[in-house]
C-alpha cells in the first residue's frame, strides 16, 4: 500500500488506538482541572492538581515526547504541588471546607476562563490546522530536539519560572515565621536577669 492510500484510508472519522486514548486522558484532564478550580477544599484542590498535571505528562507520552512527560511529571507534580501543599501548612490554610475559596466574582471569573479557553484554542487550531504528527517516523521529542529548543529559545522563561517557584517558597516561609512569632510572642517569658 503506497504512503499515499493510507493516508486516505486514515481519516478524521476512524481515529487509531493512540488518538483515542488521547481524547480519553484529554477528558479526564479537563475534568480533574475543572474540579481543581471549582472546589472549596485546598488540599483536594492541589491533589486534583496533581491528577490534572499527571493528565497532561500522559498527553505528551502518547505524543512521544518522553522527555517533556517525564520534566512535568518531576518538576510540575513533584515540585510545584509539594510547594503548594508545603505552603498550605506552613500557612496554616484551613484543611477543611474553606468559605473564603469562594467569592462574589463567578459571572466574571467564568467569562474570563471561557474567553481566554476559547483564544487558545483558535490560536493553536489556527496555528496547526494541516500540521499531522507521524507517530510512526522518527521521534521528534527526543532529549536532544527538546533540550536545544528549551536551552535555546525558551531559556528565559524557564529561567523566570524556577525564580518564581524560589519566590512563593521564601513567601510561605516569611508567612509562617511571621505568624509564629506573633502567636508566641504574646506568650514569652521575660528575660531572666543573673545577678
Amino acid at each position: 500500500m503506497s504512503p499515499l492510500a493510507a493516508d486516505a484510508a486514515h481519516g478524521f472519522l476512524s481515529p487509531t488506538g493512540v488518538e483515542i486514548a488521547f481524547l480519553l486522558v484529554g477528558v479526564v484532564t479537563l475534568g480533574a482541572a475543572v474540579i481543581t478550580v471549582t472546589t472549596r477544599q485546598l488540599v483536594h484542590a492541589a491533589l486534583w492538581l496533581v491528577v490534572a498535571l499527571g493528565g497532561l505528562a500522559v498527553e505528551y507520552l502518547l505524543l512521544t515526547a518522553e522527555f517533556i512527560a517525564w520534566v512535568q511529571v518531576l518538576i510540575y507534580v513533584g515540585s510545584v504541588v509539594v510547594l503548594l501543599l508545603f505552603g498550605l501548612m506552613l500557612t496554616r490554610a484551613p484543611i477543611g471546607r474553606s468559605p473564603d475559596a469562594d467569592s462574589g466574582n463567578r459571572p466574571a471569573a467564568l467569562a474570563v476562563a471561557v474567553a481566554a479557553a476559547a483564544a487558545l484554542v483558535w490560536v493553536v487550531v489556527d496555528a496547526f490546522r494541516a500540521t499531522w504528527i507521524d507517530l510512526d517516523g522518527p521521534a521528534q521529542g527526543s532529549t536532544r530536539v527538546s533540550g536545544e529548543i528549551l536551552f535555546r529559545h525558551w531559556v528565559l522563561p524557564f529561567e523566570a519560572l524556577s525564580v518564581l517557584l524560589l519566590a512563593a517558597l521564601v513567601g510561605a516561609i516569611v508567612l509562617s515565621r511571621r505568624d509564629g512569632a506573633d502567636a508566641g510572642g504574646d506568650q514569652a517569658a521575660p528575660p531572666r536577669k543573673d545577678r
